[in-house]
């Protein structure tokens, strides 16, 4: 990857099957801010590598605040393994999320197939299909 180059919104958006209006979004959030020659914006190497990042916490389910908070680390300069110790934090109360959805899940799943079959209990045994 060349790190010297640059993208345009359109070019940007286009790489990561965004819409231009998304980058806005991120810009308006402050978690990306191009750099502008002329009246044009544009984004480098670390921008690219910042919304590759944006990307994938939001695939995660992280909120635009805890996101935008981890990516300020980079920013302020602190030493790496603050950004982890941070980083660390979130990933293990997403964890506890995730894990508790999933329970409510099962829970929901186990449920469903008891209403099933007390449904199928009461209309009797299906016609074979013969």
């Amino acid at each position: 990857m060349d790190r010297d180059h640059t993208y345009t919104v359109s070019e940007l958006a286009k790489l990561f099957d965004l819409t231009p209006q998304a980058l806005r979004f991120y810009e308006e959030k402050g978690l990306l801010a191009p750099g502008r020659m002329g009246g044009a914006r544009f984004y480098t190497y670390r921008d690219r590598a910042r919304l590759q990042m944006i990307q994938r916490f939001r695939r995660l389910g992280f909120s635009l605040e805890d996101i935008a908070e981890y990516l300020d680390l980079y920013r302020s300069g602190q030493d790496g393994a603050e950004q982890y110790r941070v980083g660390l934090d979130k990933i293990r109360r997403r964890l506890a999320e995730m894990e508790r959805m999933r329970q409510e899940v099962e829970t929901i799943i186990a449920e469903l197939h008891v209403l099933e079959d007390e449904a199928l209990s009461k209309i009797g045994p299906s016609p074979s299909a013969d």
